[in-house]
């Protein structure tokens, strides 16, 4: 999969912003076909910051959530006052 097809949206509620701020963690919204190894890859391709690890899970609505740890040395909050998120 391409990385702009992967990537839907990223998310902001009061939880995601949570995970910014304390954990370094950026939540988005991502295609349900998408693996972990392709969130990673398309996150890092996108934005240019390094991933540690990523975690998914399926919501009630059926749409794939996708929280992403990033590095040490990339901060979650600029990335999100870059997407506009903050």
């Amino acid at each position: 999969m391409k990385p702009h097809e992967v990537i839907k949206y990223p998310l902001m509620t009061e939880k995601a912003v949570n995970l910014i701020e304390r954990e370094n963690k950026i939540t988005f919204i991502v295609d349900r076909r998408a693996t972990k190894h392709d969130i990673a890859r398309a996150v890092e391709q996108l934005y240019g910051v390094g991933v540690e690890k990523v975690w998914t899970l399926i919501t009630p609505k059926g749409e794939k959530k996708a929280m992403v740890k990033l590095k040490k040395g990339y901060n979650a909050t600029d990335l999100a006052i870059r997407l506009g998120i903050l």
